[in-house]
């Protein structure tokens, strides 16, 4: 049997069983097992009742702080697993550590030709920690299970609420039957008689915290590496008291800028924090309303255009966190 004739007949078997899939998803989809749009929460929502206290912080633990625990754990991992490819004294790359090793280089190129050499070295743990914790973060809410799966809860409020039905020791909500709220009647299995879920995990990326967070560590290192190369001489791009005495006329007008320097400094983080939560709970939406009104084929080519969002969002994070981290170190002169 000839290659070509044996890629043939694996694209002609591949082909029903997509196929096979799309009808089951149909069948699923029309039949016993209708999808359900999720309750939409803004701030990550508590797990537990009572909700579970972390020692540390004494703050009750959210669905959005364990998908940023999740994501530095996966980031510390694929950390210590470089370092020991990189320890092992193997000089040819294979695998997932090539293709490791062609996105950092892409970032270091990127960081050399944006800042220097000189610069790039101290720019690039933060740009590239930044950009790989960003993407794990968005496509976090891809995996099956985030979102989806968590604490049965009565329903409350404005929120939709479904029959639940017993699957051994866990339950599954039924899309097929929309329950009024009753809060005095906890039905058959005594959890609760119209329910709703309060998944585990949420994409850290679509809580407000997270992004401003990172936008926090972003801005601030970037005044730290200005006052590093610059010392006072950063803090006079903004307030420009000299220019006011050295040039009376034009000084005026150099202070100025320097003040909307300044504003626009406490700018980037907003700009930060909304242009990522933004980008990321629309997707999160966008997912949810196709989801629950078309299970199969349509959310597929969804999925791979959230792929392509999650790495376009963390590549802007990064590369403008480089970008004002070089600027930072540049005197108003150059």
């Amino acid at each position: 049997m000839t290659t070509e004739s044996l890629n043939r007949r694996r694209f002609g078997v591949k082909r029903w069983i997509v196929l096979a899939c799309i009808i089951f998803g149909a069948y699923l989809q029309f039949g016993p097992l209708p999808t359900i749009a999720p309750n939409v929460f803004l701030p990550g929502e508590k797990i537990g009742h009572p909700p579970i206290n972390v020692p540390v912080i004494n703050q009750p633990l959210t669905n959005t702080l364990v998908a940023t625990l999740l994501t530095d754990i996966v980031v510390l991992s694929l950390g210590f697993y470089i370092w020991r490819k990189v320890s092992s004294g193997n000089l040819v790359p294979s695998g997932f550590y090539n293709a490791f090793e062609a996105l950092f280089e892409f970032l270091w190129n990127t960081a050399v030709s944006t800042a220097g050499r000189k610069n790039a070295i101290k720019f690039i743990p933060y740009m590239a920690t930044i950009f790989i914790m960003v993407l794990v973060a968005n496509w976090m809410e891809l995996i099956p299970g985030v979102d989806s799966v968590g604490v049965l809860e009565p329903a409350h409020g404005k929120f939709t609420g479904y029959e639940a039905h017993p699957i051994g020791s866990a339950y599954w909500l039924d899309g097929r039957h929309e329950l009024p709220h009753d809060e005095g009647d906890h039905g058959h299995h005594e959890l609760c008689h119209s329910c709703t879920i309060t998944p585990y995990v949420r994409a850290a990326a679509t809580d407000l915290n997270f992004t401003l967070a990172l936008a926090l560590i972003s801005v601030f290192m970037t005044q730290v590496f200005g006052f590093s190369a610059l010392k006072m001489g950063h803090v006079g791009k903004f307030l420009n008291f000299s220019a006011l005495v050295n040039k009376p006329g034009m000084g005026l007008m150099d202070f100025a800028v320097g003040i909307l320097e300044l504003i626009s400094e406490f700018a980037k983080i907003l700009s930060f924090t909304f242009r990522l939560f933004g980008n990321i709970f629309a997707g999160q939406l966008l997912l949810f309303i196709m989801g629950s009104l078309v299970s199969f084929i349509i959310p597929t080519g969804l999925y791979l255009f959230e792929m392509f969002v999650g790495l376009i969002q963390a590549y802007v994070f990064s590369m403008l966190t480089l970008v004002f981290m070089s600027q930072a170190t540049e005197a108003h002169a150059h």
